[in-house]
């Protein structure tokens, strides 16, 4: 199979088998370049701005990923919007596309995954994968240890709580938590008055 028809099905959710020479030498060479940034010194902020420019889709401006950061195609499938802070240990499937949008918050080792593989055992073995797209809309927040799985969108001002497994959308403007991940309240003007269990926000 061409390689372009190959990258084609890896964005369009089609089955194609991810063993392919050309894809994993171009892999490769994606992955010198996460290995470069995760190997920078923190104070090297400018270096690893531009180096994440370098990897991402798109990146934008006041973003930040702490390191280690691990992603499959070292962000090559991804877009990243503005002032989004992801902390310690993100692991990104980016084998499909994944959407962060401005304001976004990502606790540490939260794992967002694109890729997946059919249920049939011959499939498997001939390395047969397939990927649907991850969108987490504007300022919502990822808790720690939670994973995103393939397909799911996740609603704009939204909280995940820690330890999740998100397998379906989640909406916008809700508290959201549990294996499987469920809505477990609205936000609320509740929520701009008080904080952590009833203390008044003075600021």
């Amino acid at each position: 199979m061409e390689l372009n028809e190959l990258k084609r099905k890896m964005m369009s959710g089609e089955l194609y088998q991810c063993d392919n020479e050309e894809l994993m030498r171009e892999q490769v060479e994606r992955l010198d370049m996460l290995f470069e940034y995760n190997s920078l010194k923190p104070s090297e902020f400018e270096k690893k701005n531009a180096l994440l420019k370098r990897m991402f889709c798109e990146f934008g401006e006041g973003s930040y990923i702490e390191t280690p950061f691990h992603a499959n195609w070292a962000g090559k499938n991804v877009k990243i919007g503005k002032k989004v802070y992801a902390n310690f240990n993100l692991t990104l499937v980016d084998d499909g596309e994944i959407i962060i949008e401005d304001n976004v918050m990502i606790a540490p080792n939260v794992t967002v995954d694109t890729g997946t593989h059919p249920i049939s055992p011959e499939l498997r073995e001939q390395v047969y994968q397939y990927n649907l797209p991850v969108v987490i809309k504007r300022n919502a927040w990822i808790g720690a240890g939670s994973i995103i799985l393939p397909g799911v969108t996740i609603g704009e001002n939204s909280v995940i709580g820690a330890g999740s497994v998100v397998n379906r959308d989640i909406p916008d403007n809700v508290v959201a938590v549990g294996v499987p991940c469920r809505v477990i309240r609205q936000i609320t003007e509740n929520d701009r008055e008080f904080y952590n269990g009833g203390k008044r926000i003075e600021i």
